[in-house]
């Protein structure tokens, strides 16, 4: 699998909002639906967001009350996330972020880890700057979406690295060395049905990690 960022091309960045708006709807409605769900676990006032692209989810986060930080490492999107304004965004590595440990209450990362180098890494790092713990947003390898993306091909999804629920719940464990966490996820973008299920196949996993 590539290691290079395919959200470093600056074309992907054409039309990236404009998905959430048409295409893509219904699925920013259940993924935010979930997100709040499992947000709500969460003492939180502060937020980081690693690999926030254009800003869409960091601005939601400031919808929901948090004072929200987001950071991505493509300057191409970073520049239209920056030109969408109302947040500081910085360019960073997920791997390596310039903060502080329990800089934050909560660290995010949505639909990042699949596009990630070090996944593993990423959320050591993740870990060591929350206070209270993760929200995480991935695409499920063992769903209906998650077979269509990877047969889609193309420099997004050839780069992309899916996980199923159980997969991604060890990567959690492991990288929270030895601290006690809860796990709390869901999935949703079912075919039919609308709401989040605990169950392994929806296309979009939603977990909380909170940290004891």
């Amino acid at each position: 699998m590539t290691t290079v960022n395919p959200f470093s091309n600056p074309d992907l960045v054409t039309g990236y909002e404009e998905w959430y708006q048409t295409t893509g709807r219904r699925a920013d409605r259940l993924e935010k639906a979930l997100l709040e769900r499992l947000l709500a676990g969460f003492p939180a006032r502060t937020l980081l967001e690693v690999g926030c692209g254009t800003g869409h989810f960091s601005r939601w986060f400031t919808d929901q009350g948090l004072q929200v930080v987001a950071l991505d490492r493509s300057l191409p999107m970073l520049t239209e996330a920056t030109a969408r304004g109302g947040l500081p965004y910085l360019l960073g590595d997920a791997s390596a972020l310039p903060f502080a440990d329990d800089s934050f209450d909560l660290v995010s990362l949505i639909t990042t880890l699949e596009f990630l180098p070090d996944p593993s890494q990423a959320l050591v790092e993740a870990f060591r700057v929350a206070r209270l713990g993760l929200l995480l947003g991935v695409l499920n390898r063992h769903s209906r979406l998650g077979h269509q993306l990877k047969a889609k091909g193309g420099p997004v999804w050839e780069a992309a690295r899916l996980f199923t629920p159980a997969e991604l719940n060890r990567l959690v464990q492991r990288a929270a060395a030895g601290a006690q966490v809860r796990v709390a996820w869901r999935t949703t973008l079912w075919p039919i049905w609308g709401s989040p299920l605990p169950l392994p196949w929806g296309g979009f996993i939603g977990l909380a990690a909170r940290l004891s």
